[in-house]
This record gives structure tokens, sequence and C-alpha cells, in this order.
């Protein structure tokens, strides 16, 4: 039996009667710059087995909903296939009615997540918490490279994307307006997280990339960004999201693990057990 995240008891890890499964994807194909997001999943799912499982903000034992971790994925070093062995695996899991939760790997993992969302819920629209738009057509000659993720999104729904603070000139006009929030823009704001709920509809997938956060918590990704979003900022918009409306599945990418400093690794799975909370568990009360 490999590691399940947060090392849970039986039954709380059961793949028959956890709510939520855990897919890791150690993918690393597409970066360019830091490599190492490859051994983000291992690392995160390592890094969960210290956490205290009573999460205080919510009063609860989150792990009860059930977290199953399934087996990490052996991966083609082809995007485009990659993106095929996603989809596939994550749409099985949703035909057994999982709340999925997939683990990057770099963001180019997130598009066969999204396509076989967005199959199980068609009308859905899609979050991204970044750094950078990835509004790329395609980039080094492949239209899957995680500088391109959104654009496949866009392809299949609307896109909203939130801490924004770099980008092409070229992707400007990929940009929707309205659906941009700049981190720049919102560091000060007050009710910007109502903006942002207008833009989403009832039912949300989320796509996380870690570099959202500023550096300063979260050194440890491919391409960091100085400016991003605090803790305590970047929960309280996925509480009201997952409040107001319904998060239906979510991955959270780009961890490029730095074995000196483990804090990232653990900030991570804390932060996957936090949003496992806000979207399940008040159906398990």
């Amino acid at each position: 039996m490999s590691l399940q995240f947060g090392d849970l008891p039986q039954p709380y890890h059961d793949r028959v009667t956890s709510k939520a499964v855990i897919v890791p994807v150690p993918y690393d194909g597409t970066s360019t710059w830091n490599k190492g997001a490859d051994k983000g999943p291992g690392a995160i799912i390592e890094a969960s087995v210290h956490m205290e499982l009573y999460d205080i903000e919510t009063g609860r034992d989150i792990y009860r909903i059930g977290i199953h971790t399934d087996q990490e994925l052996e991966i083609s070093p082809d995007p485009a296939v990659m993106v095929d062995q996603v989809r596939t695996r994550v749409a099985a899991w949703l035909d057994l009615q999982k709340f999925v939760v997939t683990l990057g790997g770099e963001h180019s993992v997130s598009v066969g997540a999204i396509q076989a969302h967005y199959h199980r819920y068609p009308g859905m629209s899609v979050l991204q918490l970044d750094a950078h738009t990835d509004l790329r057509d395609q980039y080094e000659g492949s239209p899957f490279n995680h500088a391109c993720v959104m654009a496949r999104a866009k392809e299949l729904c609307p896109v909203t994307h939130v801490g924004i603070r770099s980008m092409d000139a070229a992707e400007l006009s990929s940009a929707e307006t309205g659906r941009i929030f700049y981190q720049e823009a919102i560091k000060d704001q007050t009710g910007w997280i109502d903006q942002v709920l207008e833009t989403l509809h009832g039912k949300v997938y989320l796509t996380l990339d870690l570099d959202v956060l500023d550096p300063a918590i979260m050194p440890s990704t491919g391409t960091p960004e100085p400016g991003g979003m605090d803790w305590y900022s970047l929960l309280r918009l996925v509480r009201e999201v997952a409040e107001k409306r319904e998060i239906v599945g979510f991955d959270v990418v780009e961890l490029c693990p730095n074995p000196i400093n483990r804090a990232p690794d653990f900030l991570a799975a804390k932060l996957i057990y936090k949003i496992l909370g806000y979207c399940l568990d008040e159906q398990h009360k």
C-alpha cells in the first residue's frame, strides 16, 4: 500500500467509501525554468502525514469525509498523451461519483482534469488562481505547454483569472475584460471577491497554481513571481466561492520541492486539506 494523503486510518482512506480521491500526476515535461515539479505530488503527500487533522477554522475533523489517494499515474513524456491519460483517470473517478483532486506536477496536467470535469459538468466555469495568465495558444511548439493551460480551458468554458501579475503582451487579446483580476489591483481593494463571484457560474472548477502565493511563503515553484497573495486572502476567496457556488473539483500544481526547505510542501498539503473541508465537509456535519 502506497502512502495515503494524511496517513489516515481505515476506513477514512477506503477507495469505495471515501468521498474524495487524490490523483497524483508526477509530470514536468514542459516547464521552462526550475525543474522538479514531477516530485511535487510525492512531497505534498509525504508532508501531509505531519498535519493535525482537526481544523480549527471549521471546528471539524475534515478527514471524516474519506480521502483516498490513488496510485501515481505512469505518465508519457508527450504532453498531448499525458493530457489524455489524466482525463481518462479523472473521468473514471468522476464516474464513481468521487470528488477529485488532481496533484501536479506542472500546470499542463490541469488540462485533462478540466476536460474530464467539463464533460461531467458542461455548464461549469473555471477559476484560475495563478501568477500567470497561461493564455498562449501554443508555446515551444506545443498547445499543451504549461503556458497554454487556460487557452485550452477557454475552448470549453468561461475562465476567471485571479492573482495575475505576469503575462506576455500577446495574451492581452485573450484576456476577457471583467474576468481577469490582477494582484496589484485587488491587494488593497474591498469587495473584489464579490466581483470574482459575479463572473462564476453555479458549478466551478478550481485550478490553483501555487505561484499565486507570494514567494515569501511559497518559494518552491517553477516560476516564482514577487507580490503574490497571502495565505488568509487565498483561503477567504476559496471559502466564499465554496459557500456561494459549488466547487466540483480542483487541482493544485507547480510545487517544485526544495529538500532544504520543506515548509512549502506542508503549506500545499494543508491548503488541499482545508479546501476539501470547504467543498465537502458541510455535507457531513
